[in-house]
């Protein structure tokens, strides 16, 4: 897919205006979102892709509009995985409800200026290795198993702080408690930093983290620079809203982690294949294309998504009712004839 340099500057540019726009809303009065408010931006945000997806069906084909809606729809899940962790960040460093917002919103301005780096990076690096597929793959496949074997949620004590951040908190002197949600203050001559500069380096960093998975799976998707920028921007744009919204609905997605699993694993074997199809390692093969590797068209790796992601949050709903059926049973008081 070809991208005209205009098209480029336009696009970051109209995203550059919404989240301005929205740091300005929420940096002129901190708060706690309401349900509608929420609502709002998200089907906003929601809208937005969706449009942006149209867009590209109707001037670039619907190959393309697929592989966006692909890669959009399973950076979107994968963040909300991220959602848990952010929770354990909140909770761990007892962020005010009303700061909670400032902070999710620049922290994900960070996560698309480093996702925007690992994107140019990974683009560059695929166009020049395309032997890079096999890493990818094999990668993604081992992380499958690893996101399947350890779950998701979890509580407060298995959050372990990025090694950036615990030299914050060694190195830098801090306030005892939050000012406001300024990063830094002057106390008796000496420049401190917030306990909200702290939260962000973990934001920061986590997704850091969390992008080593995201981004070779969404080139899984497509090799399109463009379309894995456009589906990261749309899915971050709506995640402050997401982690408001969801609240406790996270903890009822008790099987998110194995949805994940199968949508990274899936994923890690496409781009095996792929890379199988594209052949040019001389001891594999003989350095030639391995003509039985099947490819996997985007419509399947699009069904594949959405069925999991559907059966992953209806196979959930069902276990937790069941779950508080059978205690609200067990509870019940026994009255004795």
């Amino acid at each position: 897919m070809v991208v005209p340099p205009l098209v480029w500057i336009l696009s970051l540019g109209i995203a550059g205006v919404v989240l301005l726009v929205d740091v300005a809303v929420v940096g002129r009065r901190p708060h706690i979102p309401t349900t509608s408010e929420c609502l709002r931006y998200l089907a906003l945000y929601v809208g937005l892709a969706i449009a942006f997806g149209l867009g590209v069906w109707v001037t670039a084909g619907g190959q393309y509009a697929g592989e966006f809606f692909a890669g959009w729809l399973t950076e979107y899940s994968l963040s909300v995985d991220n959602l848990f962790v952010f929770l354990l960040i909140m909770t761990t460093f007892a962020v005010p409800k009303p700061y909670q917002q400032t902070a999710l919103l620049i922290g994900i301005i960070l996560a698309l200026v480093f996702r925007g780096i690992f994107i140019a990076v990974g683009a560059a690096a695929i166009s020049s290795f395309g032997w890079l597929f096999y890493l990818f793959g094999a990668f993604l496949v081992w992380t499958a198993v690893k996101v399947g074997r350890e779950g998701g949620g979890g509580d407060e004590d298995d959050y372990r702080p990025p090694l950036v951040l615990r030299l914050v908190q060694r190195w830098l002197p801090s306030t005892d408690g939050y000012r406001g949600v300024r990063l830094t203050v002057v106390e008796d001559g000496r420049r401190l930093v917030t306990p909200m500069l702290v939260v962000l380096v973990a934001l920061g960093s986590t997704d850091l983290l969390f992008a080593l998975d995201s981004i070779p799976a969404i080139f899984g998707l497509t090799q399109s620079a463009y379309l894995v920028l456009m589906a990261n921007l749309f899915a971050l744009m709506g995640l402050r809203q997401l982690y408001f919204l969801l609240g406790d609905l996270l903890t009822r997605l008790v099987y998110l982690h194995i949805g994940l699993a199968v949508l990274l694993g899936f994923i890690g074997v496409k781009l095996v294949l792929e890379a199988l199809h594209s052949n040019t390692l001389p001891f594999i093969n003989g350095g030639e294309h391995v003509a039985w590797a099947p490819e996997m068209p985007i419509w399947f790796s699009l069904a594949v998504i959405v069925v999991t992601l559907g059966l992953t949050a209806v196979v959930s709903l069902l276990k937790v009712n069941h779950d508080e059926k059978q205690l609200a049973r067990a509870e019940a008081p026994v009255i004795e004839p």
